[in-house]
């Protein structure tokens, strides 16, 4: 049995219309080693890898965590978040309109995404905390609970959503806390 924890990243600095990679704001640094904070009780001494989205803000949430496990950080390609295939002033509103969608009309770009994100965690070899996105982890999420919404969850900045992967299934414990407002 394998533990999955997808942890998503603090607050960024800036929205996605304004920086196509922003580091993380001082919230987003407190919800950072929040977040942390949170998993160090449930990890103990187990031995975890430690995995990132090639993102910023993503690896700027791991740093505390990592810091606290004195452990290095592996980035991977397969959380980063989705590429929206629009510019960077046209990506907030095709953003919007992704998240109201169904997974049947997406493009075969954004379906080899989602399964690239889904197989790496299938291919575990040991307990892992994933430092991710918003819609990384709506669409494992979803995959794993069957949606065919592009949006199935509201993830939290710095939430923990945890998830255990038994006999090469995934299967979903709990889905970290949710957001109230909406996404920038």
């Amino acid at each position: 049995m394998t533990d999955i924890y997808l942890v998503r990243h603090g607050e960024a600095a800036a929205t996605w219309a304004q920086s196509p990679d922003p580091g993380l704001s001082e919230k987003g640094q407190q919800q950072a080693r929040h977040a942390a904070d949170s998993l160090m009780p449930v990890l103990g001494t187990n031995a975890v890898a430690l995995i990132s989205s090639p993102m910023l803000r993503a690896r700027e949430t791991a740093e505390p965590l990592a810091n606290q496990l004195q452990q290095e950080v592996t980035v991977h390609e397969a959380f980063r978040e989705i590429q929206a295939p629009v510019p960077l002033a046209e990506r907030q509103r095709w953003l919007r309109a992704f998240m109201q969608q169904q997974w049947q009309d997406q493009s075969d770009a954004l379906h080899q995404w989602r399964d690239h994100a889904f197989e790496s965690l299938l291919a575990l070899p040991r307990s892992a905390v994933i430092f991710t996105h918003f819609l990384v982890i709506n669409a494992v999420v979803g995959q794993i609970k069957n949606e065919s919404a592009t949006l199935c969850c509201w993830p939290d900045n710095g939430s923990i959503t945890h998830l255990r992967l038994d006999s090469e299934a995934l299967s979903l414990v709990a889905l970290g806390k949710q957001m109230q407002t909406l996404v920038n």
